[in-house]
């Protein structure tokens, strides 16, 4: 059995496929963790029917020549969306590619459970995030650059700083 693209570990029928066949998500998590791998098997049906009813109506799957490539999914964090939950947040980042070229998409999803089962209500592209706690060593001069350019970072982001 192969892998689920959603990242759990598990084989797709044991996770997001028991999903795509009718299983209802246990979890907020679940269901976000199930419309990535959707995504990426190109299940738009699944997608269509796992946005709120006010969604579906305007739901339009990508089309072939934009469908990239699903790379991976990192669960940042999860508010609510538990078994005694009506409402929930998932902030996730997913990497993929088009044309050869690496991107991300960073979103910030809300979900509600509706008659048992949970759906997709919306998402933010890019949240706005709080104060960052900057963990590590400060970065200096003749340092490589973190944005990993291979430049020393006097050259490159930070001159912008010291300009």
């Amino acid at each position: 059995m192969p892998v689920c693209p959603c990242g759990s570990g598990l084989d797709y029928d044991e996770c997001c496929g028991a999903l795509h066949a009718g299983k209802p998500a246990p979890t907020a998590e679940a269901l976000m963790r199930s419309r990535y791998t959707a995504y990426a098997m190109g299940n738009f049906d699944y997608l269509q029917k796992t946005c709120a009813p006010e969604l579906r109506a305007d739901y339009e799957p990508p089309g072939v020549a934009t469908m990239p490539e699903w790379r991976g999914l990192k669960i940042l964090r999860t508010v609510g969306g538990g078994a005694g939950d009506d409402a929930g947040q998932v902030e996730f980042m997913a990497s993929y590619t088009i044309n050869g070229q690496a991107h991300s998409l960073h979103e910030l999803s809300d979900f509600r459970r509706v008659d048992g089962a949970w759906i997709y209500t919306a998402g933010e592209i890019n949240p706005k995030q709080g104060t960052q706690v900057r963990d590590g060593s400060k970065v200096g001069r003749n340092d490589p650059c973190p944005c990993g350019s291979q430049k020393k970072y006097k050259k490159c982001c930070g001159a912008a700083k010291e300009a």
